[in-house]
């Protein structure tokens, strides 16, 4: 019996439901529906809806308000019945922004009330959204165009109805209101949907529908028939109703609290009316209390409040409910209160969707002594439990008691995902920088076409210093990649053909393999001597991270159960946990501190920064509050006296744990007994810093946090010297943080600071030009009167940005006008919304670190980006803030790839060098130099102990070369009448270029096919253009040429390469001679190279590469 049934069984129980039944059955009902509290009510509607059937709309608070409700209804009937019904604007009808998500949910809902026949079905709405007036049922039926799979209907005549619809045609779908036509194939976004349509036609028959996905743009499930609903809200004359005149008088309406709705409504058009610039539409917009009254004349009401004046109640009906009492995370204290339901007959129910939730509270019963605490879980929750006096029940949620914010989702939402976004970061864009790792740092001036033997290719072009071009093929994309480092410092372009570059590549190489043979030669040193063996897990600990506000990730579970192993083992620990910006490192590092704390060691926790040592020692006090330990910290803004007291009591024990900067290194502070140490952000410590830690860690349990990644080579590298945790999930209790983006205006910036600072909370203004932060200073202080403000920026001397910061931190203004130096890691949880001033200029990902920033507490965060109208936007501005505004979620797939994290941290403006190397290269070139250093490292012999299989595998791979270059005659590309888009060209190039394998190469012609049709010939050799290239890579050969039926291969170029000594080309060697009419292997030049016979197009010669190296051709 499913968790739903059993609750439904529950409420079947009742004696009050029959009641509420019996007067939802007659005709204009007013029900007052007594002592029935938060949870109960959607517990007991759903019930009664179940029962009776019929459209139920319910109208909550506010907008969370009715999402929650909305989700207690997706746990306790079908979701596929329940509907939401927003508000169609992101702030108000007067600004007019209109928000595409909420219209779309609005359109689904109003649809479904139409085709409403049996069952039950359910809308949850809210005043914002009760107000506005939507078109009537007439319009609807009239404006929606139906299609059918073996419909005849041309492609002309359905967009000529798209466009009298009002649809705009655009190259590729990826928002309401949108078509586009490409071949046979017509993509449309309805607006009743939250994904798009894919029509296929056969000339001029409807062959297929599909729905398919916005970000990756291919299709998911097949339909027989659609409708397409055009933007109801957008069309001037149509008649408008209120939706309750819409939904009809068979609906019933549920209330907590009606009056409050009804003045609320009235509130609203008040509001909106002082805002409009034409007051006389106000009507056509909006309904009001009175017009909403007579609308609901004839419906059934059921509230909670019998408090409407001009529709008293007709009826009541009791219930005996309670709502959940609050334990503050008092254990005991609930644990009692289960004893005590029990003894008087009650059963206690836990609601809680993860099983780990429940464990915790048993270990937790077991620890204080509560064992005979019975814990019956219930695999589904509500947002608020309840005491049922009437059924001796009682349903307590997990999220209450731990006292934690409950998410919720809304089915339906346009979801794009990472992989769109992915590619926008990715995406080349004329203009910008791209280093080719072996000619340096050049400008990429797009894709042209270049003649080769009267063949076209499409080639890249660069253009490096004083004008000189390089033509890159498109099967070497791989060799270049974006230019990109912390600072938006335009990089050097190097000359084609001079030394300079392959200078600075080698010195990078030489550093890279230093610090590799040190970190080797230390993880020896370590491995060798003894450490401090911790006892397992105390109920002081248990009760610690079950006070934890958040839930755990996996990944944070995972990395704990390894930290706490390491330190329990007696080998010193060294492990390395990497994690985003607000993944939950730092609860991570808690956890372990007070671990070594109950053991009574002491523990350090080194920070880069004087802010960061205050912040941690804010967060390490806050979490550690009501438990027996000391924290402290160190940092030059504590007196001569305030240290010298720290240096007594650390000395003395006193201490359990220290935070500081590099100053708690010094040799006058001593540790009575060190047990643990914890560095965070260890990319950002100099070397002689290091230098020290390295010599006290080597018997000392060590603990890295750090939000750079790392990347995968370099872990393999590391793989025996370091263990390495990884959090890449995001916690799932976060808020999301409420994204708009908007026109500039005085007004917008008003409400924000006006808003935040009703609620006690700070505000980041950010504004990227150093000189006009002062006038921005000046019109918020204008506009703002009450607002204390201050300006920071990355050009003051230290000292006094920090003060600055310090101040902010400790309140001392409201609104800190500042660059992006917001950007590097200054937790300020009072700070929960931030606006950023011409929002267009920055990158993705830039935008989403900077929102990163707000949304730390349990606080609703809001980040608004202001930007000139959309008019004077590029497109692919318009775009970054549509994404970036849809992905409210904090990490939600933003943990782009390793690489797309430009490298962070921005230089040294809060002390710390950085890596010089990485700011000349570009990250992702550092990667694949350091690929070849490792490589190098291997070759030379040096072994790196702890290795698996598949590890083995890879570095053996590393060895020979890293790249074949393949010249063809046959025209092998996308035609530009296939992939019209020549940026869209560009990306699948690119996505072509890294498929690793036969199976995505496959899928990768698959996708091709589903988006744009069949593949034409020159695509089908594209493809085996780079099954050739493969094949060549995987056997050593530098070049591979094929023309007039031969294939012409040269080999490695170094003589003494160890490729001529390895197994693969004794293979070859051996399958080659045992042929000798149709290879001929020659000296070239000094390089061996080799000629094959009969070779008919790229096919066959990719397969006489497969043949010549399988074992088949033993025979």
């Amino acid at each position: 019996m499913t968790a739903r049934e059993q609750l439904a069984q529950f409420a079947a129980g009742s004696k009050a439901l029959p009641r509420l039944c019996r007067e939802y059955k007659k005709e204009r009902a007013t029900v007052h529906l007594k002592e029935l509290v938060g949870g109960a009510l959607s517990f007991y509607a759903a019930a009664a809806a179940a029962k009776t059937g019929g459209v139920h709309v319910f109208v909550a608070e506010d907008r969370d308000a009715a999402a929650y409700l909305m989700n207690d209804f997706y746990n306790l009937l079908d979701e596929k019945q329940v509907y939401f019904f927003p508000s169609s604007y992101k702030r108000s009808v007067a600004y007019g922004a209109e928000d595409a998500q909420g219209v779309v949910q609005r359109t689904a809902a109003m649809s479904a009330v139409k085709g409403f026949t049996k069952g039950y079905l359910i809308v949850c709405t809210y005043p914002e959204a009760l107000v506005e007036r939507v078109a009537d049922a007439e319009t609807l039926r009239r404006d929606t165009i139906a299609v059918k799979v073996g419909d005849s209907i041309s492609i002309a005549v359905l967009e000529d109805a798209l466009v009298d619809a009002n649809f705009t045609r655009v190259d590729f779908v990826y928002e309401p209101g949108q078509y586009s036509v490409r071949g046979g194939i017509v993509d449309v976004f309805s607006f009743s949907e939250s994904k798009p349509y894919r029509i296929d036609f056969f000339g001029d028959e409807v062959d297929s529908i599909r729905r398919f996905n916005i970000s990756s743009q291919l299709s998911a499930d097949k339909l027989d028939r659609v409708e397409i609903i055009p933007n109801l809200n957008a069309g001037d004359g149509a008649a408008k109703v209120s939706f309750v005149q819409f939904a009809g008088d068979a609906a019933a309406y549920w209330f907590y609290d009606a009056d409050y709705v009804l003045r609320r409504v009235n509130d609203i058009r008040r509001k909106t009316l002082a805002d409009m610039e034409r007051p006389e539409e106000i009507d056509r917009l909006m309904t009001s209390r009175n017009a909403l009254l007579g609308d609901l004349a004839n419906c059934r009401m059921l509230a909670l409040r019998d408090n409407l004046p001009e529709r008293p109640a007709t009826a009541a009906v009791e219930f005996d409910t309670a709502p959940q009492p609050k334990f503050n995370k008092n254990f005991e204290m609930l644990a009692d209160d289960m004893i005590r339901n029990s003894l008087r007959g009650y059963t206690t129910y836990i609601l809680s969707e993860n099983k780990v939730q429940v464990e915790r509270l048993e270990n937790i019963f077991h620890q204080i002594g509560r064992g005979q605490a019975v814990v019956r879980p219930l695999s589904v929750t509500l947002h608020e439990g309840f005491v049922d006096n009437d059924l001796k029940l009682c349903l307590y949620t997990d999220h209450q008691i731990f006292d934690r914010y409950q998410r919720y989702r809304i089915n339906g939402e346009i979801r794009r995902d990472e992989q769109m976004t992915v590619a926008e970061l990715n995406q080349l864009r004329p203009g910008d920088y791209v280093v080719h790792i072996d000619h340096g740092v050049g400008r990429f001036d797009g894709l042209v076409k270049i003649n080769e033997n009267g063949k076209a290719h499409e080639a890249i072009k660069l253009v490096y210093k004083d004008g000189d071009v390089l033509f890159v093929n498109v099967h070497s994309l791989h060799r270049i990649s974006r230019y990109k480092s912390g600072d938006g410092e335009p990089p050097k372009v190097y000359k084609l053909g001079n030394g300079a570059w392959q200078k600075l590549k080698n010195a990078t190489k030489k550093a890279v393999k230093d610090i590799s043979r040190e970190l080797i030669a230390l993880y020896a040193k370590r491995k060798a001597s003894k450490g401090f063996a911790f006892t397992p897990d105390s109920y002081l600990q248990h009760e610690l991270e079950a006070s934890f506000q958040w839930e755990d990730t996996p990944d944070q579970q995972t990395t704990v159960a390894a930290v706490k192993k390491d330190m329990e083992s007696d080998q010193p620990m060294d492990r390395l946990v990497c994690g985003d910006v607000g993944f939950g490192k730092t609860e991570v590092a808690i956890r372990a501190a007070f671990k070594a704390a109950v053991d009574g060691k002491q523990v350090a926790v080194l920070v880069p920064t004087t802010i960061l040592a205050l912040q941690h020692y804010r967060s390490f006090s806050e979490r550690l509050r009501n438990f027996p330990v000391r924290v402290e910290y160190l940092n030059r803004t504590k007196t001569a006296k305030e240290v010298s007291q720290i240096r007594a009591d650390l000395e003395a024990g006193r201490i359990d744990i220290l935070i500081g900067t590099h100053k708690i290194l010094g040799k006058q502070i001593v540790f009575r007994d060190l047990g643990l140490l914890i560095i965070d952000e260890e990319q950002k410590f100099g070397v002689a810093a290091k230098e020290k830690l390295t010599q006290l860690a080597v018997n000392v349990d060590t603990l890295t946090l750090t939000a750079t990644p790392i990347p995968r080579t370099l872990q393999f590298s590391l793989m025996g010297s370091r263990d390495l945790s990884v959090i890449s999930t995001p916690p799932p209790n976060r808020q999301p943080i409420v994204t708009e983006s908007h026109v500039f205006s005085e007004e917008i910036i008003r409400d924000a600071v006006e808003t935040e600072l009703a609620r006690g909370g700070q505000v980041y203004f950010v504004h990227n030009r150093v000189e006009d932060l002062m006038t921005m200073q000046g019109l918020i202080t204008r506009i703002c009167p009450k607002a204390r403000v201050g300006v920071g920026h990355g050009k003051m001397p230290a000292e006094k940005l920090e003060r600055l910061i310090m101040d902010f931190i400790y309140g001392e203004f409201d609104v800190l006008v500042a660059t992006t130096i917001v950007e590097n890691g200054i937790d300020i949880p009072n700070a929960n919304t931030i606006i950023v001033n011409n929002a267009q200029n920055f990158g993705l990902s830039d935008l989403h670190q900077l929102r990163g920033r707000v949304g730390r507490s349990n606080q609703k965060a809001y980040c608004y980006l202001l930007s000139p109208p959309d008019e004077l936007l590029s497109s692919d501005a318009r775009r970054r803030l549509r994404a970036i505004e849809e992905f409210s979620d904090l990490g939600s797939g933003f943990n782009i790839a390793m690489q797309d994290l430009d490298i962070r941290g921005a230089g040294n403006l809060l002390g710390a060098e950085q890596s010089g190397f990485i700011a000349d290269i570009g990250f992702e070139t550092y990667q694949k130099i350091m690929n070849e250093a490792i490589a190098e490292l291997r070759a030379e012999g040096l072994h790196v102990a702890g290795l698996n299989d598949s590890e083995q595998e890879v570095v053996e791979q590393l060895r020979y070369i890293d790249d074949a270059h393949i010249e063809i005659e046959v025209e092998a590309g996308l035609p530009d009448s296939y992939v019209a888009q020549q940026a869209e060209r560009l990306k699948l190039y690119r996505e072509l270029d890294s498929t690793k394998d036969e199976e995505a190469l496959l899928a990768f012609g698959e996708r091709l096919a589903d988006r744009f049709g069949p593949l034409p010939r020159e695509t089908e050799e594209l493809l085996n253009v780079v099954r050739l290239r493969w094949e060549a890579i995987r056997l050593g050969m530098e070049r591979v040429k094929v023309k007039n039926g031969l294939m012409i291969v040269h080999f490695v170029g170094e003589q003494d390469s160890p490729y001529y000594k390895s197994d693969t080309f004794m293979d070859l060697l051996r399958k080659v001679t045992q042929n000798p009419g149709r290879f001929v292997l020659k000296q070239h030049n000094n390089r061996l190279a080799m000629t094959v016979r009969n070779v008919k197009d790229i096919e066959d010669a990719y397969k006489t590469c497969l043949l010549y190296t399988s074992d088949a051709a033993d025979d």
